[in-house]
């Protein structure tokens, strides 16, 4: 029986293209990792945010804040 091959040349065209294929997951691997870790730190950030929020609130009550200059004003209750 007589062995049929491609030739070196397309063989190392798809060994080429294969290998580039893995890597592009392997990078896609990676960064979603990277993403997974900044949602957690952008979890974190936002339990800080939102702590800060609340100690300013038990201060001064609502309020909308100026982050230029730090000057805030009352947010007045609607009557509905």
């Amino acid at each position: 029986m007589e062995v049929k091959k491609i030739t070196q040349e397309e063989l190392d065209n798809i060994t080429k293209i294969q290998t580039e294929l893995a890597q592009l997951l392997q990078n896609i691997g990676l960064a979603e990792a990277e993403k997974h870790a900044m949602l957690h730190k952008i979890a974190g950030v936002n339990t800080k945010q939102e702590d800060v929020k609340k100690e300013l609130e038990e201060k001064y009550g609502p309020i909308n804040i100026n982050l230029e200059n730090g000057e805030y004003t009352v947010i007045e209750k609607q009557n509905g």
